[in-house]
């Protein structure tokens, strides 16, 4: 059993070194640059808006600001 795993183990070494030559010398074409996955888009609540958010902060700090809105 242990004479299998060794084996085994030289095998995906030696497996691993062969690509990585074969990579570094041209042999052997990269992948292409796949486009990225993107996050599927979500709904933003106000509650989710940073722009918001930070306006209710001023406007509760500073209740008479003028620019802080009606």
């Amino acid at each position: 059993m242990l004479r299998f795993l060794f084996v085994l183990i030289l095998f995906a070494v030696a497996t691993y070194l062969l690509i990585r030559v074969f990579q570094q010398r041209g042999l052997m074409p990269e992948r292409p640059n796949l486009p990225k996955r993107q996050a599927p888009k979500r709904m933003v609540a106000p509650d989710d808006d940073e722009d918001f958010l930070r306006d209710l902060d001023r406007k509760r700090r500073d209740p008479e600001d003028p620019d802080a809105g009606p």
